[in-house]
Order: C-alpha cells, then structure tokens, then sequence
C-alpha cells in the first residue's frame, strides 16, 4: 500500500492496494500449473503407452490404479491452477483508498469476483469518521490490520489481505492518515 498527496492545492490521501496480483501468486500458480499437466501427461503416457514426458517414462505405469489417480491428481490440479490464474487475472481484492479533504469524501474501492457485486465501493463523509484503529495478534497467524470507525458502520478494513506488513510501515501509514484525517489514533 502507497500513500501519496496527489497535488498541493487539493489535499487528497491516495493509497494503492495490493490484490491478488502478488508475486507469490504468479509463483505458486505457475508452480500448481506445471505439476499438474506433468500429472497430466503421465496419466495419459500410462494409458495411451507413448511417453509424453521428456524427463520420466511413465509408459510403465499401470492405468489403473496409478494411471487413474494420475489423472485425478492432474485434474484436481489444473481446477486449482485456473482459479489461481482467474483470481490475478481479476485482481481480486486490489483497489484504493481515498481520502478527499476537497470534496470531503472517503472512497474505499475494491474488485471482487465478476457479478453484479464485481466493484466494491464504499463512500462516506471525512466528518463521519471516529477514529484510524490498529489491530495487532502475533503468533501462529499474525494480523496486522489498519480500520477506518465511521458513525454508524463497522469498522472498515484499509490494508491488504494476505502477507502481515512491517509493523514500522502500519505505525507509520496510521500516524499519518489519522494526522491526514485529524482523528484519534486507537490501539497503539
């Protein structure tokens, strides 16, 4: 997430965030993708007897039983590999926050699945917000989290999903945009 005041004559916060298009993404789709045809083509070696694999020969496979889960296996992959692939084509979870001391608008934007409910985009007013609320849970499955408290909503999530930040960099962007907002900061 990157914070940056877009021009001196209108105060406007814009932070970018981070979805589905991470590397680790790219990394462990691409890395589901190969085991899987590899799974794939064994399956298909094993019953078909031609050997469409460069590194192995798994002509000498039995179809069934070894063949069959080959196959499954290499199924179930490439189901998993497509959705991993949709999820950084859409960009899921990837969007904005906006904070506008012009127009005195916050504009929270994120892409979800293709739908009716594909843009996610939330608006209220600067005056409505309470408070910029740091969650912090260490151990097994860290949450580093920034909220926006707004008047008659629950709280709304600003960071990325996935990977916990540093916890200089959440201090540092929820000083400065409880700073931004003129509002208190909670649980520091």
């Amino acid at each position: 997430m990157t914070a940056q005041t877009t021009s001196t004559d209108t105060p406007v916060l814009r932070q970018q965030i981070l979805g589905s298009r991470r590397f680790s993404n790219y990394w462990w789709a691409s890395i589901v993708s190969v085991g899987a045809t590899g799974f794939a083509l064994a399956s298909v070696s094993s019953y078909t007897s031609v050997n469409l694999l460069p590194f192995a020969d798994p002509t000498q496979l039995v179809f069934i039983p070894q063949g069959i889960a080959m196959g499954f296996y290499g199924a179930a992959g490439i189901l998993l590999a497509l959705y991993l692939w949709l999820t950084i084509a859409w960009d899921l979870g990837g969007g904005y926050n906006e904070f506008n001391k012009e127009t005195g608008e916050i504009t929270i934007f994120r892409w979800g699945f293709p739908g009716k409910s594909r843009r996610i985009e939330l608006k209220s007013k600067i005056t409505d917000v309470q408070a910029v609320k740091v969650t912090l849970r260490e151990g097994i499955n860290p949450r580093r989290s920034l909220y926006l408290r707004i008047k008659g909503m629950r709280d709304i999530p600003l960071t990325r999903v996935g990977q916990p930040m540093a916890l200089s960099e959440l201090e540092n962007q929820a000083a400065e945009l409880a700073r931004f907002l003129s509002v208190p900061l909670e649980g520091l």
